[in-house]
């Protein structure tokens, strides 16, 4: 991704950033770089707080060098993992007061897992919770000061950031690594169990296009794709897609969610740089579009 000094298109916050699994083929991982949005107008200027050179006192110090004041408590209990991901609203400035991003004029809050930000930012949220804000002195070996990428500030950065909410990605399933005794098998190889019954009357068939969210894992327990963690669902036509997503797919009726168990003959089998041998997918059909 092109850097930008713009965090409200989150190309500054992001150490990388990877395009959204396609409708075309939804099971992939999402692994390929995305294009660089366009740099937006710079927002206007909100006043740098009085202790943006150095942190007080009263800060707290991690091991790490990271330097935090509570500004305002929070009113939930659990803190978010470093695979989660989070709402917030966000303010940064350099230690000469200058800011040079902020989520609070544009008035809408912005979303990402905490694997893809830089490490001064995900260490800083994961000691917050929900509806707490907290000032953060990030060192520069957390923020930019290893960085090749032109445009980004160096030094130390302070940000005031708001946790407005926290999405935990799906945990593996405990039957991850097999099909259990009662999964349902087909003459494929293909082997499913429903979760939830759903509450439509009528299968997709090889040529609709569907709406699902859905979550893959590898048989250890690898999470490698999830419409979930990325917070919202997919619609592709059945016949773009992997062919053990198509025909599972059609075993089901809207509403439904159904764990898959597909052979890598059905998969990915040989494909460079998609995960290999028997992958593990729990699907909702949400809508057969068309």
């Amino acid at each position: 991704m092109k850097p930008s000094i713009s965090l409200s298109a989150l190309a500054l916050l992001f150490t990388c950033c990877t395009a959204q699994a396609s409708a075309a083929e939804p099971a992939k991982p999402a692994a390929t770089p995305a294009v660089a949005p366009a740099v937006p107008a710079a927002p206007a200027a909100i006043p740098a707080p009085p202790d943006v050179a150095a942190p007080p006192a009263d800060a707290e110090k991690t091991a790490s060098g990271l330097a935090c004041k509570v500004i305002a408590p929070g009113t939930g209990t659990e803190h978010p993992s470093a695979a989660a991901k989070v709402k917030i609203d966000y303010t940064g400035w350099t230690p000469d007061g200058k800011m040079f991003d902020s989520s609070i004029p544009g008035g809408k809050p912005v979303a990402f897992p905490l694997n893809r930000v830089i490490a001064g930012f995900s260490e800083s949220i994961q000691l917050m919770v929900e509806g707490e804000k907290r000032r953060c002195w990030i060192p520069g070996p957390l923020a930019y000061d290893n960085s090749t990428r032109p445009g980004v500030p160096k030094g130390m950065l302070v940000f005031d950031i708001d946790l407005l909410g926290i999405t935990e990605p799906p945990t593996p399933p405990s039957d991850v690594a097999a099909p259990p005794a009662d999964a349902a098998k087909t003459a494929s190889g293909l082997a499913s169990k429903v979760l939830k019954p759903g509450t439509g009357t009528v299968h997709p068939t090889a040529g609709s296009t569907v709406q699902v969210h859905y979550s893959g894992w590898t048989t250890d327990g690898q999470m490698f794709d999830s419409s979930i963690a990325r917070g919202a669902p997919i619609s592709f036509a059945l016949t773009r897609v992997i062919p053990g997503w198509t025909e599972g797919v059609q075993l089901m009726v809207e509403g439904e969610k159904r764990r898959f168990w597909i052979p890598s003959k059905l998969a990915y089998d040989g494909q460079a740089g998609m995960p290999q041998g028997m992958l593990v997918f729990d699907i909702e059909l949400l809508k057969i579009v068309r």
